[in-house]
């Protein structure tokens, strides 16, 4: 693939997925690489939604393929909750800690054996010819009673990586890329580029 635009203003994120995306795609860009490039307000009610919105947002503005991911924490016992509202969980504008203090308070009479979660990212891949695919990526694991780690972001502190006994803010940064919901994802993705190839 010649040209890939990218849906975020991250830089670090566009760094990683041209790392993930090496030998695939000759260039890619970002949403900060255009003037004007519309902000998507996420109001869909998956994740699936949200990704599919901000990848046609970027098709209609660029005229290129574009790729967009939505991701979050689901826990079980909240009933999916923060789910789609993973980044605004604590009302919008809040950081992780205060995030992190809504979670801890929500789970804080949820036994330890209740506290199932998974970190999920939805990656969503559209065209200008009209191709729409989805791949989703998970690792599951528990929320913690308490912060673990210095590592990470969001709620990394706070979540038991299943099969490593450390939080996701335990793990090396090559741990966490090898066993990430967001990695999951782009190994999917970059298949099925592969086999477009």
């Amino acid at each position: 693939m010649n040209h890939l635009v990218v849906a975020t203003r991250n830089k670090g994120k566009i760094l990683e997925i041209n790392a993930l995306l090496a030998g695939l795609v000759d260039r890619i860009s970002g949403a900060g690489d255009y003037v004007d490039f519309p902000e998507t307000i996420e109001d869909g009610a998956t994740f699936e939604e949200n990704a599919l919105k901000k990848a046609r947002e970027a098709v209609l503005f660029t005229g290129l393929p574009a790729l967009a991911d939505d991701s979050g924490l689901v826990v079980d016992a909240l009933d999916g909750r923060p789910g789609v509202f993973s980044a605004r969980y604590a009302g919008e504008g809040a950081g992780d800690t205060a995030n992190n203090a809504r979670l801890l308070e929500e789970c804080r009479d949820i036994p330890s054996d209740r506290r199932q979660a998974a970190f999920v990212c939805v990656l969503a891949f559209v065209t200008p010819e009209g191709v729409e695919k989805l791949f989703t990526g998970r690792v599951a694991g528990r929320i913690l009673t308490a912060a673990r780690g210095e590592g990470g972001f969001g709620y990394d502190p706070l979540f038991l990586v299943d099969g490593f006994e450390r939080s996701m803010a335990e793990l090396t940064l090559a741990e966490k890329n090898g066993v990430s919901h967001r990695a999951w994802a782009f190994m999917k993705f970059r298949e099925y580029l592969e086999t477009m190839e």
